[in-house]
């Protein structure tokens, strides 16, 4: 079967394409991006990626597909280029009334203002593969088009405003750094709609229902907090991984998230799962920084070198001014490294 990577916009719409394409296609890759330079470096990695995959399977059909985002004629001729010299397939289906210079251009590119990009996945979906022939996913999509192009009088647009929402708010998982793991979430929670569509007052159901939903995606064996299971969650994928996220202080070894968030759970769990680390480090955007320690490293110490910080032993933080804020996670790491080489060579 064909093989299909396939770019998306983040938000509800986005998201809602993927859901779908990943409902029929076995062999996919997923990536996300929201629009400026995140587009053009999504693609750069989708390029890599078709290179990698045709030193070991030189015979096998690849197809490009984007959703819910539009290119400017320059993004188009560049990937057409890039698309013809591997010999794959390329297809762009969106809605944006901002791409018509393109779609005008390129037989590829499929724009059509009426409708979502998720409505026009579905119809591409049916009308290629014999998608969803018995049309069970079809609410789903109607309630994602609603709120969508904003069909206020439609039956299931308060649904969908539930549903806007939702994948809004669903920032447990740091897209940056666990993009496949934060993709998964969201299409389960998509997913979730399904439970509720057909029930009277569903904006309500789904509305009340989304914080246990929510739990649901994250309990392994037993029951918790949601913020417990989160933070067990994402200390595992942390462990799993660590050579990616380990970066030093001196001689004390770390971890380094980006805006991850909830440094006190976090990065407690962390270091008692790893005791052969020393202190856990999560930097946001704005490069403030969370340090936790477990009677290993005194952070306090260590913020006040590299961010004009303090606190606590265990517990303190700082900022690194002039930080730059990336949607690569290996840019902010090798920031970081740098950064605390220059604060601590003597």
């Amino acid at each position: 079967m064909i093989k299909l990577l396939h770019l998306s916009h983040i938000d509800l719409d986005g998201y809602g394409c993927q859901y779908l394409t990943s409902k029929y296609f076995k062999n996919i890759n997923c990536y996300n991006a929201n629009y400026g330079p995140e587009v053009t470096s999504r693609i750069k990695e989708i390029i890599y990626d078709i290179k990698k995959s045709q030193l070991f399977y030189p015979n096998q059909e690849i197809m490009i597909l984007i959703t819910d985002l539009n290119l400017t004629p320059k993004e188009s001729a560049w990937i057409e280029k890039e698309a013809k010299e591997l010999d794959v397939g390329l297809q762009l289906l969106d809605h944006h009334a901002t791409g018509q210079t393109s779609a005008d251009r390129y037989k590829w590119y499929h724009l059509d203002s009426s409708k979502s990009a998720t409505l026009i996945t579905y119809n591409w979906l049916q009308n290629l593969y014999k998608f969803d022939e018995e049309n069970t996913l079809l609410d789903v999509v109607k309630t994602i088009n609603a709120i969508d192009i904003w069909l206020s009088d439609d039956k299931f647009f308060e649904l969908g405003k539930v549903c806007l929402g939702m994948i809004a708010g669903s920032r447990e998982i740091n897209k940056i750094v666990f993009p496949d793991n934060d993709r998964a979430f969201k299409l389960f929670l998509i997913d979730s709609i399904q439970s509720v569509i057909s029930k009277k007052d569903s904006n309500i159901l789904l509305d009340d229902n989304l914080h246990s939903i929510k739990k649901e995606f994250f309990t392994d064996d037993k029951n918790d907090t949601k913020d417990n299971l989160v933070a067990s969650y994402i200390t595992d994928l942390l462990g799993k991984d660590k050579d990616r996220f380990k970066i030093f202080y001196k001689n004390y070894k770390g971890v380094l998230g980006y805006n991850i968030g909830s440094s006190s759970i976090i990065g407690n769990r962390f270091l008692l799962d790893n005791p052969d680390y020393d202190f856990y480090m999560d930097i946001s955007s704005r490069g403030s920084f969370s340090l936790r320690s477990n009677d290993k490293l005194d952070v306090s110490i260590m913020a006040q070198e590299i961010g004009n910080g303090g606190g606590h032993p265990n517990a303190s933080g700082g900022k690194i001014e002039g930080f730059k804020n990336s949607f690569v996670y290996e840019k902010v790491k090798l920031a970081i490294v740098e950064h605390i080489k220059t604060k601590t060579i003597k």
